[in-house]
């Protein structure tokens, strides 16, 4: 008997597709790429129990399926909801749920701080691009933002819990990447934050990765901190013969200096492979490395306006037309 699942029919934004049973609509989505897929802050493919947290993937099913084709009452989180079979998905081309994405992005805008200027983040933010798709030019907010007193949490990452969203993918990346978690959220409401168990350091051969997963600013590499704007440095792919990882990388490279090593991501800014602590914090050389050429960027990235790549044939053409023109 073969264990492959049936394949079930699911149209989203009037893009049809067939995809397994149990895929997510948002996965569903990935497959096709485009507009259509929903922005997603919380979930991580890679990390199990992640997702229906953020809220700003919320779809609406406009048809539950064949059987049964009442929509549903309500938006519906597309990370964790499965299609069946006959599902009709509505995203960018329903108005209630660009309003309602509207209003998740103004929730968690309300704490966060407005220092894009001095954050390492900036550049490569989600909640930058998700505040510039869907998000308000003022905000109606009158009360004090909540502010949390900084704390020191080991010698390689540096936590701003003021900018933090609580997307808890940090928990789940320690928890499951390390021996042992040091690191979770206390409080509840508006007091939770992420801290160390009784201010102990973070330590551990995966520990670094937790940067790599949050969505934002409130973990950065203490080893990068204000040394240089991603967009005026090279992300190169490259590798190293490690006995922890890979050792397949990306490398941030400004001249002769590698300034910053993450994880490679890939279009929805997931890591392709977790890195150990010793790839991403102590072989800051190139002669560390075997570079493999330039990692593309997508060009709707700030990081692409440093654009490196040799342009396609027909890329040439289309600036060639519009130079003449």
């Amino acid at each position: 008997m073969s264990d492959e699942k049936p394949l079930l029919k699911v149209t989203i934004d009037g893009v049809q597709i067939e995809v397994p049973e149990g895929t997510t609509i948002l996965n569903a989505a990935r497959q096709v790429g485009g507009n259509i897929v929903p922005p997603a802050m919380c979930y991580y493919s890679k990390l199990k129990g992640s997702g229906g947290k953020c809220r700003t993937c919320l779809v609406k099913v406009s048809k539950g399926s064949e059987k049964d084709p009442r929509p549903m009452p309500k938006l519906v989180p597309s990370c964790s909801t499965t299609v069946m079979d006959g599902m009709e998905v509505l995203n960018t081309t329903s108005p209630e749920v660009l309003e309602a994405r509207k209003g998740v992005v103004e929730f968690l805008l309300i704490n966060h701080p407005l220092d894009c200027p001095v954050c390492d983040q900036a550049g490569e933010c989600h909640l930058q691009d998700l505040g510039f798709e869907h998000g308000g030019a003022h905000t109606r907010y009158e009360e004090d933002r909540r502010t949390f007193e900084r704390i020191d949490i080991g010698p390689y990452i540096q936590l701003h819990m003021n900018r933090c969203i609580l997307c808890y993918r940090c928990v789940f990346a320690a928890e499951q990447l390390t021996n042992g978690r040091v690191h979770g959220v206390i409080n509840r409401g508006d007091h939770a934050e992420i801290s160390t168990y009784i201010q102990q350091a973070i330590d551990g051969d995966f520990y670094g990765n937790i940067i790599d997963v949050c969505p934002v600013g409130a973990l950065t590499d203490k080893t990068f901190r204000f040394k240089s704007r991603v967009w005026f440095t090279k992300p190169m792919d490259a590798h190293r013969d490690c006995d922890k990882c890979s050792g397949k990388t990306a490398v941030w490279v400004a001249g002769n200096d590698v300034l910053r090593v993450t994880g490679r991501k890939d279009a929805y800014g997931e890591v392709e492979e977790f890195i150990c602590n010793t790839c991403r914090f102590d072989k800051k050389s190139l002669s560390d490395w075997t570079i493999e050429g330039p990692r593309h960027i997508d060009r709707h990235s700030v990081i692409g306006m440093n654009h490196y790549e040799l342009a396609a044939p027909k890329e040439t053409q289309y600036l060639t037309n519009k130079i003449i023109e």
